[in-house]
This record gives C-alpha cells, structure tokens and sequence, in this order.
C-alpha cells in the first residue's frame, strides 16, 4: 500500500541551511528518525513559517513526501524555547545536545526516547540555573539510550566490584578500570572518587534530584573533560559546539560553573 503524500510530524529542528533565494533546508529530530525537509520561502519577510521553525524550535508539521527530501507545507509552533534566545551561553548548550541528537540520530529509527530526552534538555538550557550539571545529566542518558552508557560499578578488565578509590576510566574500554589493573597496555584517565560518585548519582536518578546536586568546581571540569572524550571517542569525530563554548566561556569571563560548590547536604549524604 502507498504511503499518504502528505503527513503530520513533531519535530524539533536541529540544523537549519540556506537554500536558493528564499528557502531554507532543515535537519529535523522526530520520534521516527532524522529527517531532511525543504521549507520554501521562509526567508521571505512575509513568511509565516520563519517564527515557526527557528533553531530548536519544536513544532507540529505537515510534509510532503518528496524524492530527495520532504517538503514543509504548515507548521504549527509547540514550543521556542524562549530563554535559549536570549541568552548567548544557554543558546550554545542547546547547540551542543542538538549537536549531540543529530550525530547520534539516523533516518527512520525509532528516536521517540531520544526526542523526549532533546525536548527536556532544551528546557533545562532555557530555564535551570547550572547548566552544566544538565549537560553532563544529558549526556549520560543520552550514552545510555545509544547503548554506549559507561561501566561504573565494576572494572572493565577484572569484572571485580570498583572500590571507592581514586581509580581510571579507559574510553577504548567504556567505564572505570580499578586501581589494582591500572592503566595497562590500553590509555586510561585518572578518575577521582568525587567524580566516579556523580557519575553513578547522574546514571540513576531523575531529574528533580539532579537539580539539587552541588559539586566542586574542580569535580565538575574534571566530569566535562571526561564525558567530551568518551562522546568524541565514541562518535569518531571531534564536536564543534565544545570548541565554541570554551571559547565563548573564556570570553565571558566565566567558567559556565559559577554555581558550583560544596555538595548540598542532602544529595551529599545520597553519595
């Protein structure tokens, strides 16, 4: 049976191309899959789709099915994600997780968990306050639902239960390799205890506990460094929105973890 030439579809855009004169090609997330589509003449000032379909928009979409990509027919706004407008530095986040979604995503696969899990991040980024513990929580599910989610409970080498130790993380390997086997033949990084804990608090809770959790400083940078190379490492290419936000956190005069400290008595007792 033929598929209907015209369809309706949630999605989220995540890149956007300039196209001709007035039109526009968008990479778009749904719950199927990753889709290229066409919307033609959003450029034009009259356009009533260009308030629609801005970066990171979420909308309601008719396409048409075309031979190289579907064609944008209506689109009705769900969500813009306002705060991410106005705010240079939550705008890049949420270029980093669409970064993410898009290289993690493939064309017609079941993506609805990994839709839902974009669609919160890109709440996290527009309205919570430290953003990078909602980045190092996207990550970590995100990981997760991709089956690449890192072994943090026993050592990947020994298969022993990891003791609360300083121990390593080996990326080739996906998760801690304890004090006793060592860095060996393979690269491994050293991990902290401190982080080796948050890891674990990030992999089993939800996101109401994640927003109490304070770190040090020092433990959230070391987490960052960690997670950008076991992501780079698993997708086999470098990230350019990490690049970009290292630059524009040096040049905003700030680390992006001005919120960091002590642990909160409560999530610190849950460690």
């Amino acid at each position: 049976m033929a598929q209907p030439r015209l369809y309706r579809v949630e999605a989220i855009v995540l890149r956007q191309q300039d196209y001709g004169e007035a039109d526009r090609i968008l990479t778009l997330l749904t719950a199927g899959g990753k889709l290229t589509a066409l919307a033609r003449g959003i450029r034009r000032a009259t356009s009533h789709k260009a308030g629609q379909l801005g970066l990171y928009a979420q909308a309601n979409l008719m396409l048409a099915r075309g031979r190289n990509m579907e064609t944008v027919t209506q689109a009705e706004n769900l969500e813009q994600h306002e705060g991410l407008h106005g705010d240079l530095l939550r705008f890049t986040y949420a270029s980093y997780l669409a970064e993410l979604c898009d290289r993690f995503a493939q064309p017609e696969e079941d993506s609805q968990a990994l839709y839902d899990l974009l669609s919160a991040g890109l709440r996290w980024m527009a309205e919570e306050p430290q953003l990078w513990v909602w980045a190092r929580y996207f990550e970590m599910r995100l990981l997760e639902l991709s089956g690449y989610g890192p072994e943090l409970h026993t050592c990947v080498r020994c298969e022993r239960a990891v003791e609360a130790l300083d121990n390593y993380f080996a990326v080739a390997e996906g998760g801690i390799v304890c004090a006793r086997c060592g860095p060996g033949d393979l690269p491994a990084t050293t991990i902290s205890l401190g982080a080796q804990k948050v890891l674990r608090y990030l992999a089993g809770h939800d996101p109401d506990q994640v927003a109490r959790l304070r770190l040090r400083a020092a433990t959230a940078r070391e987490l960052e460094a960690l997670l950008w190379h076991y992501l780079e490492y698993t997708l086999e290419r470098e990230l350019q929105s990490t690049q970009f936000l290292r630059r524009l956190r040096r040049e905003l005069g700030a680390s992006g973890l001005d919120q960091a400290g002590d642990l909160a008595g409560e999530t610190a007792a849950t460690l």
